[in-house]
């Protein structure tokens, strides 16, 4: 099957956790994968081309399209998936708006930005995939978390909009919702839990694994195995879809 073998693959937020396991699998299978981040030093013991980033900007998102039309040619799969957490948000009476518009920049700007500037190369070849990882705080909102509530969400609008308007030009946009998944951003809102309620981050993680019905949590492989399948020849037939990756549970 075709799958993504010689495709070019264009993966944000790929030096950690499910970017990275993302980058990897697709090139295992053949694509062609740029990735792309704001840590070098992540980036480097990835063994694949990769360019240093930062995705909250215009500026940032036009350097890592153009470096990867420049060295592996157009992009036919964006894979969107950096972003912050919520581990330093408040309720929304106490939410700092500098925080607000971080998160909005980097969680919502940056994947419009690119896909402003990649859709158009994927409508004139009559083919493109877009996978955006937004969250399970997409669908359900979790305490105390409005920014990244909101720009989860909001990264659906931007999903479903694409969808809508690149979908006649076989171009197919889509998004997974992970739910707890043990990365290094979420180890951050655990160490934050955890000294907020005077506990360990490990007990913190064993409350979260009871949240699924297998008792444990989502690993970074499950997702980019649904990353991959959406970013697939395969998958043609999956457009403007939220597929959530949470075991069963609704976080």
């Amino acid at each position: 099957m075709p799958g993504v073998e010689g495709r070019v693959a264009l993966v944000t937020g790929a030096g950690r956790g499910i970017g990275r396991v993302t980058a990897g699998l697709l090139a295992s299978r053949g694509a062609r994968v740029m990735a792309v981040a704001r840590s070098e030093n992540e980036l480097q013991t990835l063994g694949l081309d990769y360019i240093v980033a930062d995705l909250g900007t215009a500026d940032g998102c036009t350097l890592a399209v153009e470096e990867t039309q420049d060295r592996l040619g157009p992009v036919e799969i964006l894979v969107c998936n950096h972003g912050i957490g919520s581990a330093h948000e408040r309720v929304i009476w106490e939410q700092e708006p500098e925080l607000w518009r971080e998160t909005m920049r980097i969680n919502l700007d940056g994947p419009y930005f690119l896909s402003r500037l990649v859709v158009k190369d994927m409508i004139e070849q009559g083919y493109g995939r877009l996978v955006f990882t937004s969250s399970t705080a997409g669908q359900v909102a979790e305490y105390a978390g409005s920014a990244y509530n909101s720009s989860k969400h909001g990264l659906l609008g931007l999903m479903r909009s694409v969808a809508q308007d690149a979908g006649p030009h076989s171009v197919t946009s889509n998004a997974v919702l992970p739910g707890w998944v043990r990365t290094p951003m979420a180890e951050i809102s655990a160490d934050a839990e955890a000294k907020q309620r005077g506990i360990t981050p490990d007990e913190v993680w064993v409350e979260r694994a009871a949240l699924y019905p297998v008792g444990r949590v989502v690993t970074p492989q499950e997702v980019a195995e649904v990353i991959a399948f959406l970013a697939s020849e395969e998958s043609s037939g999956v457009n403007g879809e939220a597929i959530t990756v949470a075991l069963g549970g609704i976080w």
